[in-house]
């Protein structure tokens, strides 16, 4: 299904490259700058719901953007929890701020990405947010 290879890779190299390059682009609230950084059969699930595939999900980004005035977004404490030749996953905190109908507003959670490495590269095959516990 995702096409593990033992070719070189000509895109992201390294799993921590996706995550790098993830948590760099975000903030620029444009879909196309994360889109190479994402399988085209990825599934994410947020608090918004569970959303399958590169258009479900720029839908959803793009959503949370509109809604999100100025919002900026950060990936805190990232650990490798598992690293392999063909998959690798991790665990984050992550932390937003922004304005809500002109309020400012921050909040956060849990993350976790699941990284596949295809011909191209390695590319995030699942990301699930999450609320922190109570």
């Amino acid at each position: 299904m995702w096409g593990f290879c033992e070719s070189i890779d000509v895109g992201y190299p390294t799993p921590e490259s996706v995550m790098d390059a993830y948590a760099d682009r975000i903030n620029a609230h444009d879909f196309d700058l994360l889109e190479d950084l994402i399988d085209a059969d990825a599934v994410f699930w947020f608090s918004s719901g569970s959303h399958r595939g590169l258009a479900a999900i720029r839908a959803a980004f793009e959503a949370t953007w509109s809604r999100l005035q100025n919002e900026t977004y950060g990936l805190e404490d990232l650990t490798w929890i598992a690293a392999g030749d063909g998959a690798a996953a991790c665990t984050y905190r992550f932390r937003w701020q922004a304005e809500i109908a002109g309020v400012a507003t921050q909040g956060g959670g849990r993350g976790t990405s699941v990284l596949a490495r295809h011909e191209a590269g390695w590319r995030i095959v699942h990301e699930h947010l999450s609320a922190e516990p109570a």
